[in-house]
């Protein structure tokens, strides 16, 4: 191939992915909005503990068994053994409170008193859950992002993208060793793009899906949520174990990218994936 500074096809999109309260079930969507955060209600809801603290799975596994559904006018939370509960997408206004999610402290709006028990109860302890104002701003890291990226309660950037291809040459190295193959749920990604090389996106800097620019800023280093099936909420070795032999860099563990994007607008599964060249760039 020549070279060329137009935009390079990469695959299609073949997968969106929303976790509504950060480090439960995952919805995956047809076509999902961009807002300035990300995708519209990603991470917008967190579990926090009675200092305000963000829980996860690497503390609780149990939580990835709460399956959170967002409707028209409300979130719905649904768990093994428990009534659904609902409680209303808009603001209440009035109360915020301080949560921490690891070195940053944001102001969030309590739910009411009757979904802290719920999740109380389900997953024992005392713990409360809150929600992103869209007035509280929470910038990504300065050291990868531009002026104006924002992040709700994920950890630190808007989207995580992986290739389908690097999870089919995980799962081969599995089943290999007498494992079992792995879903990608196991790495929760907003983004997965088919029809690319296994870790492809590793070399992606700038990248277009359909309509909307993405920068690829940063690997992902895994941690031992993805040793939790996502469907039980059972914990093992896999698949940090295999990894580990050949995607570590240091002491992490890197599978998959993060992202922050240029624009808001719509995605959809089946959306082009493409190489964008910097300005003055030639793509091979």
């Amino acid at each position: 191939m020549g070279q060329t500074t137009t935009p390079h096809p990469l695959g299609l999109l073949a997968a969106i992915n929303v976790y509504p309260v950060k480090s439960l079930k995952g919805t995956a969507l047809d076509q999902g909005v961009v807002t300035a955060t990300g995708l519209a209600y990603d991470r917008r809801w967190l579990i926090v503990d009675e200092e305000g603290g963000f829980l996860s799975q690497r503390e609780v596994p149990r939580m990835c068994l709460i399956t959170p559904t967002v409707g028209a006018t409300s979130l719905r939370l649904g768990a093994p053994g428990m009534s659904d509960i609902e409680l209303p997408l808009r603001e209440r206004g009035g109360e915020r409170r301080r949560v921490t999610v690891w070195d940053d402290e944001v102001e969030a709006e309590p739910a009411p008193a009757y979904i802290g028990e719920w999740l109380s109860d389900f997953l024992g302890g005392r713990y409360q859950l809150v929600r992103m104002p869209e007035e509280t701003v929470r910038g990504v890291d300065p050291q990868y992002a531009r002026a104006g990226d924002r992040v709700g309660f994920a950890d630190a950037f808007p989207f995580l993208i992986i290739a389908q291809a690097s999870l089919d040459d995980l799962n081969r190295r599995l089943v290999a060793r007498g494992e079992q193959p792995l879903p990608m749920d196991r790495f929760r990604p907003n983004l997965v793009v088919a029809g690319c090389q296994p870790f492809a996106e590793d070399e992606w800097r700038n990248v277009s899906i359909g309509d909307i620019g993405f920068r690829v800023v940063k690997p992902c280093a895994r941690c031992v949520i993805t040793t939790t099936d996502q469907a039980t909420g059972a914990t093992g070795r896999e698949p940090l174990r295999t990894l580990a032999s050949y995607r570590r860099k240091g002491t992490k563990v890197l599978f998959g990218q993060n992202a922050c994007h240029d624009s808001e607008g719509e995605l959809r599964v089946g959306d082009a994936v493409s190489l964008v060249p910097a300005a003055g760039e030639l793509l091979d």
